[in-house]
């Protein structure tokens, strides 16, 4: 059985970023969470015992951490709890690890500005799902965003119709890769 955690804490460790053999990302770091309370008679805030998690993210959360949080920053995460037992020799003891499944900065404690990640994978329109493709084609309703304000290049002679008929357009765009940069 697999127990979801969210914590809050520092990051306590530089993170560590490797990619395996097979090409896997992972990102590790230590991650300390200390709950404090506030002593009425002393008028001040006291801080309880802290609490030493290890945080593994895999794949495209390692790829994101790594290029976003730093040693000292204050952190939510939520993930998958293991503990385990471990022994070496004359010493034993346990380790809390986190298998991340959402990480990001503690807005209660600062401010942060989002980038969002795309892939930069190739693709035809054909191969988008019909909401995205009705995008590209500007026949995405109300909310649609232009092709060319989603960073999808669109030629000139295209865009403005340049006499071209419509089975052509089609078919262009089947045999012409766009790559997404999608806002959504």
């Amino acid at each position: 059985m697999t127990d979801t955690i969210t914590l809050t804490g520092l990051v306590a460790t530089t993170p560590r970023h490797l990619v395996t053999g097979e090409g896997l990302p992972i990102t590790s770091f230590r991650l300390a969470s200390t709950q404090r309370r506030y002593d009425r008679g002393a008028q001040k805030w006291i801080d309880g015992e802290t609490n030493w998690y290890t945080i593994t993210a895999f794949r495209q959360l390692a790829i994101n951490l790594v290029g976003s949080v730093v040693k000292g920053q204050r952190i939510v995460v939520t993930g998958k709890l293991r503990i385990r037992d471990w022994e070496t020799g004359d010493r034993a003891g346990t380790t809390i690890e986190v298998d991340a499944e959402a990480l990001g900065h503690d807005l209660a404690w600062g401010t942060s500005v989002f980038t969002r990640s795309v892939s930069s994978t190739v693709v035809n329109d054909a191969d988008l799902p019909s909401d995205r493709a009705a995008v590209l084609d500007g026949d995405g309703g109300p909310d649609a965003v232009d092709a060319s304000a989603a960073g999808v290049s669109v030629d000139a002679d295209e865009d403005a119709g340049g006499g071209t008929s419509a089975d052509e357009l089609a078919a262009a765009r089947s045999r012409r890769p766009v790559e997404l940069a999608l806002p959504f």
